[in-house]
């Protein structure tokens, strides 16, 4: 058995002679507790909008994205990119041609990011899910259509199945404006509203139209050069693997990004808000742990008598040090199990009630109550970090005030054993 750690055991859960160290000492167990719940709430509803975030972003991102390392377009028509069109993991291949354009419809005009797609785009994205009206639609017979965002929709004031399309201009490449006339400086192009999509990305919502890539083509004016390659895999597949392969089969002139990576900033700065919210929980429990350097000083002078007992019985500063050590490790240690537990209830009753709403108008935001998912890297984490702080929190009054106090104790204790043995050697033999 360990003796320390029995000992600390007992003087933490013994009733004092002095009140005021039972108080501090439960005051130090619910300051880490509270602290350590706000780090596992807090970093799981980061986690809840990141996840959100990630699911929005899904439906219209690719898996894979393509595109060259400089310059605007390239030619798809090459060996490398017809061993990926072939490759066993590659489950949907699209071409996609993007680039600005002034919309006009009536007397309201925009200006938009024309996404070129081919027809196999509702395979890739899932464009479907997220459409608010209307169909999803490329081209029927000699007729083009347009999928706008929600935003760019509202400004021009259109929806599905009005007579009159939509006027779409683009500049002539490699052509002066004529400013006597520049209306003859510009391609135009007419496509009809298929449908209206959003999901809730000003991004995407206030600026893109999917047009057939044929018809982006003739806008722009090229042949066969697309902007990007865009790709889905199989379910089965090892993303990361496949990345790596076709970057290291196209070089260094293609830029091969994953879903994280074509958004990078706004994950990026998701992940800058999660941590900062971490280091200044951090600070509310260094102040928290504060109160177990009060807790052991109070015991360490609560407890005098019984440190000159145990040193009477052949107790020496490593194992007294080790009982004080203990009870502050009990104390950040205790806090940091209970705060975890307590956190991952509160999280999971999150999850399922939706306990904690985001406005008291319900349908104004995307989704009604805040979102959480609890990752276990993040827990490990919290763990390890309350438990560090406890353990310097314990250590320093343990290592640096006990040390002058026990040695004082040592003194005291050995005067008086010195003492006590001058008074048995010059005893008068009457005495005895």
């Amino acid at each position: 058995m360990n003796v320390p750690f029995y000992i600390a055991k007992r003087y933490l859960f013994s009733k004092k002679s002095h009140n005021a160290i039972n108080i501090i000492s439960l005051v130090s167990v619910g300051g880490v507790i509270i602290a350590t719940v706000a780090l596992v709430c807090a970093l799981s509803v980061y986690n809840g909008f990141n996840n959100l975030i990630t699911l929005q972003f899904s439906s219209f991102d690719p898996e894979l994205k393509i595109t060259p390392a400089t310059g605007k377009v390239f030619d798809p028509d090459s060996p490398s990119f017809r061993r990926i069109k072939n490759m066993p993991e590659v489950e949907v291949y699209c071409e996609v041609l993007q680039d600005n354009a002034h919309i006009r419809y009536k007397d309201r005009q925009e200006v938009a990011t024309i996404k070129g797609v081919d027809a196999n785009f509702n395979q890739l994205s899932l464009i479907d899910s997220i459409l608010l009206e209307g169909r999803f639609a490329l081209r029927e017979d000699i007729v083009d259509y347009a999928t706008l965002g929600y935003g760019l929709a509202s400004t021009l004031g259109v929806r599905p199945g009005f007579a009159s399309p939509l006027e779409i201009y683009a500049p002539k490449r490699n052509e002066q404006v004529n400013m006597a006339n520049p209306t003859t400086s510009l391609n135009l192009e007419y496509a009809y509203v298929g449908g209206v999509f959003m999901i809730n990305q000003p991004e995407y919502d206030q600026s893109y139209m999917i047009l057939p890539i044929s018809l982006a083509r003739e806008l722009f004016r090229y042949e066969n050069e697309v902007s990007a390659i865009e790709l889905k895999l199989k379910e089965n597949s090892d993303r990361e693997k496949v990345k790596h392969t076709i970057q290291n089969l196209l070089g260094d002139s293609f830029v091969v990004k994953n879903r994280y990576e074509q958004q990078e900033a706004s994950f990026k700065m998701m992940q800058i808000e999660k941590w900062m919210t971490y280091l200044i929980l951090c600070f509310i429990l260094v102040i928290a742990v504060f109160n177990i350097i009060g807790s052991l000083c109070m015991l360490m002078i609560e407890k005098q008598d019984d440190v000159q007992t145990l040193r009477y019985l052949g107790a020496n500063d490593s194992f007294i040090r080790r009982i004080f050590l203990f009870e502050g490790w009990m104390i950040s240690g205790g806090g940091a199990l209970l705060g975890i537990s307590t956190g991952l209830l509160l999280c999971f009753l999150q999850d399922t009630f939706g306990l904690i709403q985001l406005g008291q108008t319900a349908g104004a935001f995307v989704i009604d109550a805040y979102p959480v998912k609890v990752v276990t890297s993040d827990i490990l984490t919290i763990f390890i970090t309350v438990s560090l702080i406890g353990f310097i929190a314990a250590w320093y009054p343990v290592r640096y005030l006990g040390k002058k106090w026990l040695h004082a104790k040592k003194v005291n204790l050995l005067n008086n054993n010195g003492i006590e043995r001058k008074k048995r050697r010059f005893t008068p033999i009457f005495y005895l």
